[in-house]
């Protein structure tokens, strides 16, 4: 099963624009590369991948072939409560992944 990482802040404010860090362990192969015995490795892909925060959507992405494996993605989103992060993402083969993490939003010391 892929696994991923979700790096957030440790500590975030109430509206604080947050940057999150989303690492993959995904293989990505294109559909163009050989084995060693000089058949061709399947396509495979993540399809569509998107992160919800307190059932909003606030991350998706569609990526192609052209992607690395183990893709790196990063993206912004504003922090207004504590609650939970849904990232989810399905590949050519069908395989869904799913990662949850808390976020704690905590006022300004």
């Amino acid at each position: 099963m892929t696994q991923a990482r979700l790096l957030l802040p440790q500590r975030v404010a109430p509206g604080e624009v947050v940057k999150a860090r989303l690492l993959v362990a995904h293989p990505m192969e294109t559909g163009y590369l050989q084995d060693l015995a000089g058949k061709t490795i399947p396509r495979n892909i993540i399809r569509e991948l998107s992160c919800e925060y307190g059932g909003r959507q606030v991350f998706r992405v569609e990526p192609s072939s052209g992607i690395a494996g183990n893709p790196l993605f990063e993206f912004c989103f504003r922090a207004q409560f504590s609650g939970e992060l849904l990232v989810r993402w399905v590949d050519d083969e069908g395989r869904v992944g799913q990662l949850r993490q808390s976020l704690r939003v905590q006022p300004a010391a």
